[in-house]
């Protein structure tokens, strides 16, 4: 497989810059495109005072997306970005079929009990839905 097309979903953590940095080597390597996106996950049942401080959210979403962009494009390569709204699993499931991705990089906190049973993984949920390859990133426990 040679990816043409990664799709790299980014929550400005340590494991998502993992994530991306194995992304840059890659795309290099095979010259392959890049999509950065970020989900901004407001629960259903946010109070008024989470949607009013939506606008300063996306800002900050946009500043930080624009870094780890500035750093695809540092790289030599090409690459956009998406932000949107959502259930972060489910997002990034629907917007690898619809830009065609070939592959997704995604990194995980590695969170296993009674963190994993109650916060869920988007990963492992990525890995079971997603419509093309997944490669998933953790960082080593030093």
């Amino acid at each position: 497989m040679t990816p043409q097309h990664i799709l790299v979903p980014v929550d400005f953590s340590a494991p998502s810059d993992q994530a991306l940095a194995y992304a840059i080597t890659m795309a290099q390597k095979f010259q392959a495109r890049m999509t950065l996106l970020h989900v901004i996950y407001m629960p259903p049942l946010a109070g008024a005072d989470l949607a009013m401080q939506m606008n300063a959210i996306e800002e900050a979403a946009q500043q930080a997306t624009d870094a780890c962009l500035q750093q695809v494009r540092d790289a030599g390569l090409l690459g956009e970005k998406i932000i949107c709204q959502g259930v972060p699993w489910q997002e990034i499931v629907e917007k690898a079929e619809d830009i065609g991705a070939d592959l997704i990089i995604i990194g995980t906190h590695g969170r296993t009990g009674l963190q994993h049973v109650l916060l869920g993984s988007v990963a492992e949920k990525v890995v079971r839905m997603a419509p093309c390859a997944v490669l998933v990133t953790r960082l080593s426990a030093a």
